[in-house]
């Protein structure tokens, strides 16, 4: 037995090998899709977050079946904890789905792709430079995709500012008007607690050329997480003006902040 196959019966149950392979991806003839993703290599990413998913972070997926089977969709949530953690965790509810599941695609910051490695390995497990062209051709391939609007405005955040939603990008709604995607709007409670910072050196992460070096403790905290998924919302492609796109936008902060507050209210403490 080879050291591949050793470590794949390992890791890959035959199970999840299966439960995989039933999720329809386009692929070409050599294993990758046009923006990178490895089936075999998302197997792996898989088999490691479930534990992360079920037992350290204890996450709980509401509404998670009104993520659409089919067709473009955007899910739209909110951003914290320093680290994407949050959309793995998002990514992961809707691929471990019973019924039609679906493998999502996260947009990245342009940061994480220039670190050595990593940029392939994202892009082999679903993550996608978080561009407006990318994301525009994925929509037109029926993907799935995660959004952060916020960027690092919500990751990178104080602790003092948890939960409080920042300035939002009209990037996401300009692109499901365009491809008549689906909105899924996701509040995530419980990763603002991963990773509490008191401040961001921002001095420093401009020096290294980083998006923010938070002050904050060196370790990932194991809080539990709540993840609530609203009904898809609709926009169509009227032509208007841009204070009308952000009264759409100010919509889906709405449901998102409804969400949140649902999140909150459900947990019965933080860790």
């Amino acid at each position: 037995m080879s050291l591949v196959s050793f470590l794949k019966s390992r890791l890959i149950p035959a199970k999840l090998d299966e439960q995989i392979n039933r999720i329809r991806k386009p692929i070409g003839s050599l294993g990758y899709d046009p923006w990178g993703y490895n089936n075999e290599t998302f197997k792996y990413g898989f088999s490691l977050t479930k534990p992360i998913y079920e037992k350290y972070f204890r996450a709980e997926a509401h509404g998670v079946d009104q993520v659409p089977a089919e067709g473009p969709v955007l899910i739209v949530g909110n951003h914290s904890g320093q680290l994407p953690i949050d959309g793995i965790l998002v990514g992961y509810s809707i691929a471990s789905r019973e019924k039609n599941p679906r493998i999502p695609r996260a947009m990245i910051e342009r940061f994480f792709p220039t670190v050595p490695w990593l940029g392939n390995l994202l892009n082999e497990v679903g993550a996608v430079l978080g561009d407006p062209v990318n994301c525009a051709r994925m929509l037109a391939n029926n993907e799935a995709i995660i959004v952060f609007p916020e960027g690092i405005r919500g990751s990178g955040k104080p602790y003092r500012d948890r939960y409080k939603l920042q300035r939002f990008g009209n990037g996401f709604m300009h692109l499901a008007m365009k491809h008549k995607a689906a909105i899924v709007p996701v509040g995530v409670v419980g990763c603002e607690e991963t990773i509490p910072a008191i401040a961001n050196i921002k001095p420093l992460a401009k020096a290294l050329g980083v998006p923010y070096v938070p002050v904050a403790m060196p370790v990932v905290l194991p809080a539990k997480v709540h993840l609530n998924f609203g009904p898809p919302m609709y926009f169509d492609n009227a032509d208007l003006q841009e204070d009308q796109i952000e009264e759409r936008v100010e919509q889906v902060k709405a449901e998102i902040n409804r969400l949140i507050d649902k999140g909150l209210e459900e947990r019965k403490r933080v860790f």
